[in-house]
């Protein structure tokens, strides 16, 4: 038997961000400076609200545990986590604490964590993958509006990330969005790239990535090369295609500053990833990898 699991409600399209009823009373996490979430809100067309606006990049438990601490006493009605994977994170794993509703909305296109039952989080400063049933939002609303003005920088990293790992249509569609240059169909793209890691786990690439993320590399920056060795070491079907959008992309090359024998060990240790992985994975497979990335043999 299979199981699909996605959000109870799914607000998708032009207008879905303004159009949207949110409850009274609910909590906005998010890791954007005022003057963005304050546009962001002004466009939700949101009144009734409390905002929580200092999670940071790649978020650790400790700023769930402040979020908690801070707003368990004023009884929100409903979570809403408002940006990139880090504020969605730190809302899915707070609101399963809280036991309240979770409304994810995504402002960069590449996680396809508004679909899924995982939380990225670092634990005494390394990231690690968790998933849980109660992680998955109750509503996903998903606009493209945030396409508009975003630095070029974000959406090379969202992109990069939304590639990792994607059914046959996730992967037409955000390839044709972007060697075509059609970012108003990344939004798309990546939604259905969710919902298929979300029922089938992202593997390979992501545990190689999490040694370059724990050394401050943006997490989409370190997933274009990662990917890529992933998807040439499992001889994917989308390789010399994905490869394509990376060179198309111009990411610089990766620079690990640990010993590759002890990223290895790190990444060896990522089960979560390594498990799901559709080839077996040894130690000197990842070794072989990261020196491949590291020297841009991809």
């Amino acid at each position: 038997m299979h199981t699909v699991r996605i959000p109870k409600v799914i607000n998708f399209g032009k207008n879905a961000l303004s159009e949207t009823q949110y409850p009274k009373n609910a909590l906005v996490v998010t890791t954007a400076p005022p003057e963005v979430s304050s546009r962001w809100l002004a466009k939700m067309k949101i009144t009734d609200y409390m905002l929580y606006d200092k999670v940071e990049p790649e978020p650790s438990i400790e700023t769930v545990s402040k979020v908690l601490t801070e707003y368990k006493p004023k009884n929100p009605s409903t979570i809403i986590g408002l940006g990139g994977g880090s504020s969605l994170d730190v809302a899915k794993y707070a609101g399963a604490e809280l036991k309240i509703p979770k409304i994810l909305i995504p402002t960069t296109f590449g996680t396809g964590a508004e679909m899924t039952t995982y939380c990225v989080l670092k634990f005494e400063g390394k990231k690690k993958l968790l998933q849980d049933e109660r992680f998955l939002a109750d509503m996903a609303i998903v606009d493209a509006y945030f396409m508009e003005g975003t630095p070029e920088a974000i959406v090379k990293n969202s992109v990069c990330d939304l590639t990792r790992m994607m059914c046959k249509s996730a992967f037409e569609v955000l390839y044709d969005a972007i060697m075509n240059d059609k970012t108003e169909n990344y939004p798309f793209g990546s939604m259905l790239s969710g919902i298929g890691f979300g029922n089938a786990s992202t593997t390979l690439g992501h545990a190689l990535s999490y040694v370059f993320s724990n050394e401050g590399v943006p997490h989409g920056y370190s997933l274009s090369s990662c990917t890529t060795v992933a998807h040439r070491f499992n001889k994917s079907i989308f390789y010399e295609r994905f490869k394509e959008v990376i060179e198309k992309l111009k990411f610089d090359r990766l620079i690990l500053k640990a010993p590759i024998d002890q990223a290895a060990d790190v990444v060896m240790t990522d089960r979560g990833h390594l498990d799901p992985n559709p080839v077996p994975v040894t130690k000197e497979d990842v070794t072989n990898l990261l020196k491949d990335i590291i020297d841009g043999r991809l």
